[in-house]
């Protein structure tokens, strides 16, 4: 049953979408998100998405499970546009933080980048199967993983799982993804994101009213880095690493080209 719609205005090259809210059950809430060509998180969907997340909490609705998903079959999200979704206040917070129903991301095609950073955000992730791959592949192009984007993963995942997904950009199928905690279970449809959602019986968890207050707690340390303050001492230390690190650069120069002298003079 369609609930509402919410426009994902146009923003910078991308065309714009839409959001469609669906009930395929009771208190199930599927938001499915199309923004051509890849779901590229950009300021406008991410404020599009909240909106849906509000209307859903403050519109009457029954609580339950929130899913979000794909209307592009090939891509969950291809991410890049990760700025964007830094800057919008309170989106990742949203996820751990306030939002008082569990929420399910129903990864039905490739998840890279911001996207997987999005998915990381949702209580429970389900990983494409047969065909979807899931990236963090910064490393691979150059962008650094700013505080926040980084406190995620490492909150998320085990040491070394996060030494692999951050370092080496390796790509995941679904199963992989399992196995490194990047998902908590595969699903090739929708109809198996809705037997994951009745065997853990999640539509009846926000009911008491105290969902939200017990995530908060669960996810207390990596909501102090998620908050504005903790998001302005972290940028600071960040940008403190970053000037010490170009200081030790330009000492090694000059320590090279004074070593450099002084062997080629022994020869």
């Amino acid at each position: 049953m369609s609930l509402f719609t919410v426009p994902i205005p146009p923003c910078g090259a991308h065309p714009g979408g839409s959001i469609t809210a669906t009930q395929p059950q009771p208190q199930v809430y599927l938001l499915t998100f199309v923004s051509p060509p890849d779901n590229r998180l950009t300021t406008a969907l991410c404020r599009a998405l909240l909106q849906a997340l509000d209307i859903l909490e403050f519109g009457g609705y029954t609580p339950g499970v929130v899913v979000t998903t794909s209307g592009i079959p090939k891509f969950y999200s291809n991410g890049l546009d990760l700025e964007h979704a830094i800057n919008t206040d309170g989106f990742w917070q949203l996820f751990f933080d306030l939002y008082p129903m569990p929420t399910v991301a129903l990864l039905n095609g490739h998840t890279f980048a911001g996207g997987l950073m999005l998915a990381q955000a949702h209580d429970y992730r389900l990983a494409p199967d047969p065909k979807g791959f899931l990236c963090l592949n910064e490393v691979l192009f150059g962008a650094p993983l700013k505080p926040p984007m980084a406190a995620i993963f490492r909150h998320r995942l085990a040491p070394q799982a996060y030494r692999t997904v951050a370092l080496e950009g390796r790509r995941f199928t679904g199963q992989q993804a399992v196995e490194y905690g990047l998902a908590d279970a595969t699903a090739a449809s929708l109809d198996d994101a809705l037997r994951f959602i009745a065997e853990r019986q999640l539509t009846e968890k926000a009911k008491a009213g105290v969902y939200g207050v017990i995530k908060t707690e669960l996810h207390k340390d990596l909501l102090k880095e998620l908050r504005k303050e903790g998001v302005d001492r972290e940028e600071a230390r960040f940008n403190e690493d970053q000037r010490l690190d170009g200081e030790r650069k330009e000492f090694g120069k000059v320590w090279f080209e004074q070593w450099n002298k002084e062997n080629k003079s022994k020869l």
